[in-house]
Parts: C-alpha cells; sequence; structure tokens
C-alpha cells in the first residue's frame, strides 16, 4: 500500500476507488499539503461568457431602484408631453398605443434575460456550495488529523511515563 493509500484509508472506512472526485480533489490537495480554498467570485466569473456578462448587467441595472425611478420619469415626461405640450398635435396620444408598444417589446426583451441571469445566479450558488465543501471536507481532515498526532505524542508521553513508574516501582522494591 503507498503512502496515498495509507492516507485514504486512514481517513475513510472505503478505499480510494470508492471515493467522489471531489473527495479525490481535496484528499489529494490535503496530503499534499497544498490549499484549496479559491476567490468563487473571481473563479466564476472567469468563466462567464461575453453574453452571460451583459445578462448580468442588464439584470443588475433592471433590478435597481435608479432604474425604475428612471424609468417612472421617462414613463411621466412621456405623458406629459403627449397630453399637455402636444395636446393638438400628439405623437402618441391617449391611450399611448405606442408607448404600451414599446412598453410591451421591453417586457418581451427582459424578461428572458433577466431569467437567464437568474439561472446563472442558481450556478454560482451550486459552484459556491461544491466549493465550501470541499474547503470543509479539507478542514475536517486536517482537524483529524491533528487529532490523530496529539493522540500518538500524548501515547508515547503516557508509555515514557509508565516505563518510569515501572523503573521507579522496581528500584524500589529492590530497596525494600
Amino acid at each position: 500500500m503507498n503512502n496515498f493509500s495509507n492516507f485514504v484509508h486512514h481517513h475513510f472506512d472505503k478505499p480510494a476507488e470508492e471515493l467522489g472526485t471531489i473527495e479525490k480533489r481535496v484528499l489529494a490537495k490535503a496530503h499534499a499539503r497544498k490549499i484549496i480554498s479559491t476567490d468563487v467570485n473571481a473563479a466564476f466569473s472567469a468563466e462567464a461568457s461575453f453574453g452571460e456578462r451583459i445578462a448580468d448587467g442588464i439584470a443588475r441595472v433592471g433590478g435597481s431602484w435608479s432604474f425604475i425611478i428612471a424609468f417612472l420619469a421617462f414613463l411621466v415626461v412621456w405623458t406629459v408631453i403627449n397630453t399637455i405640450i402636444l395636446a393638438t398635435g400628439a405623437f402618441d396620444p391617449y391611450p399611448f398605443v405606442f408607448l404600451n408598444l414599446i412598453l410591451s417589446m421591453l417586457a418581451a426583451i427582459q424578461a428572458p434575460i433577466i431569467m437567464m441571469s437568474q439561472n446563472r445566479q442558481a450556478e454560482r450558488d451550486r459552484f459556491e456550495a461544491a466549493k465550501d465543501y470541499e474547503v470543509n471536507l479539507k478542514a475536517e481532515l486536517e482537524v483529524l488529523s491533528l487529532h490523530q498526532k496529539i493522540d500518538m505524542s500524548v501515547l508515547t508521553e503516557l508509555t515514557a511515563l509508565r516505563e518510569d513508574v515501572t523503573r521507579l516501582t522496581a528500584a524500589l522494591a529492590a530497596k525494600g
């Protein structure tokens, strides 16, 4: 049995062949004493395509108070222009059919983009959960290793103390 197999056998009750890919990767990193934690935001953003970044940006802007206030101001200006200022020659008179068309097109485009961004957020959450699992597993392995080292150290000290007591008892018995 090689050193890595001993490491696996010591920490799990099953052979290395039965471990999942995440467990194998974490064990290899723990055995090599390498850091496993990463910046999840940077790692996930590095994999994003141009379209995904645009969808995230649109969802971020479209879901902000500044967008809602600006769009509300646009609607008020549109209504005022077409009812008060251009009362006789309005380019979109009441009931604002052209405005309704623009709003419908905006909603038709914005809804799937926001859904794409939400799907990406769910994917990011799964990615982050997997990274958290890896870090937690490695931390647990390190704690188990520390327990083993401490137990071995205490056992070694107790054995030495027992030998000293036996030696002292034998010396006392010999004297009298």
